[in-house]
């Protein structure tokens, strides 16, 4: 047997028959949502969460849910970047209550092509 390092897989087959080889059971890559999926789940969570933003920022709140409610079309771009922008920063002051909205609201962000 060679000495030194060895990468990779390393397979002895000795007798029987049948052999298969390698198996590899990997899970398929996940397909990143589309971006009307991404506000879906953003405008799900503003819902829920609602209750948990102070009275000063519902406003900002509120204005930002009908914007990134509506359909593609119907609105510009920057105006829905600057919506998602207003909720990531709300969901980031909520805390640990507000991670899944921040999240939501970056992913949406990234596929609007801000961040990443």
């Amino acid at each position: 047997m060679a000495e030194g390092n060895h990468y990779g897989d390393r397979v002895n087959m000795i007798g029987g028959f049948g052999n298969k080889g390698i198996v590899y059971n990997h899970p398929a890559p996940q397909q990143q949502p589309t971006l009307d999926e991404a506000l879906r789940t953003v405008v799900a969570l503003m819902r829920e969460l609602r209750a948990e933003v102070p009275s000063e920022d519902r406003g900002s709140f509120d204005e930002a849910l009908p914007v990134l409610a509506a359909d593609e079309a119907a609105t510009a771009p920057p105006v829905r970047r600057r919506a998602l922008l207003t909720v990531a920063g709300i969901a980031a002051m909520l805390g640990t209550v507000g991670t899944p909205l921040l999240d939501a609201a970056r992913a949406a962000l990234e596929l609007l092509g801000v961040g990443g």
